[in-house]
């Protein structure tokens, strides 16, 4: 009878664990609808219509921003805007959301990250790039693989393997994500001035991810400001210090 009962509940633990595979993207993004009211433009990324969202402005500064998986990024544009004066703000739907075409997935992210870039660049000398949450992984990234003038993360994480630990820790995630978002491993490339704004009472990312993604960061370029009080949506925007 043991010996059934330990068969029947590894059974149903493999077939949690291969519905946590199936379904976790579905988990991760929440697709939300744009503002139509806030002004876009349609990037083309590959073939791929990408919306976004923008706020604009002549001359040589400019904000790439990335947002949350169930934020509606056209509704940031304006605090972007008041938070880094003199920037045009350019804020990316992902795939899937605010009319953009395609699915999301993390190599799709960092492509039309990618492609934003290029487009921005062609326009503005100098780059800032923010990132909140989920976005944060992509910003680190950007950042790492580009000259940006600056980087902001909002409510960071070290990885999105991490996360996952912190609230299923009883299955394998390690194993089952297929978007990982390993932040903490393009840091140490960073070499923009960084800002960290972690909440202070953070219920969706430990503020043992955010240390960990601030420690990768190479000597003197990084600096961590918590906010007391605050929850995982409740931090905003900031121009960080030269």
């Amino acid at each position: 009878m043991l010996l059934g009962i330990l068969q029947v509940a590894a059974l149903a633990y493999l077939g949690l664990c291969a519905l946590l595979f199936l379904m976790q993207r579905s988990m991760l993004y929440f697709p939300v609808p744009r503002d139509p009211a806030v002004p876009m433009l349609r990037l083309d990324a590959g073939g791929i219509a990408i919306n976004v969202s923008i706020h604009e402005h002549a001359g040589t500064e400019a904000v790439i921003y990335f947002g949350g998986n169930a934020e509606d990024v056209s509704a940031s544009v304006g605090e972007l805007a008041a938070a880094f004066p003199g920037h045009a703000v350019y804020a990316l739907h992902y795939r899937g959301y605010g009319g953009s075409e395609g699915t999301p997935g993390e190599a799709a992210l960092h492509a039309d990250a990618a492609a934003l870039w290029k487009h921005v660049a062609a326009r503005h000398a100098r780059i800032a790039v923010v990132g909140r949450s989920l976005g944060s992984g992509v910003a680190v990234r950007l950042a790492a693989e580009r000259d940006a003038a600056r980087l902001v993360l909002i409510t960071p994480y070290d990885s999105m393997v991490s996360v996952a630990r912190a609230h299923y820790g009883w299955l394998p995630v390690g194993w089952l994500l297929r978007d990982r978002y390993d932040a903490v491993n393009h840091a140490p490339a960073v070499r923009a001035p960084t800002l960290l704004r972690v909440a202070g009472n953070d219920e969706v990312i430990p503020r043992a991810s955010s240390e960990r993604l601030f420690a990768a960061f190479a000597s003197g370029v990084a600096r961590m400001e918590v906010v007391p009080g605050a929850d995982h949506n409740g931090v905003g925007f900031t121009m960080p210090r030269p």
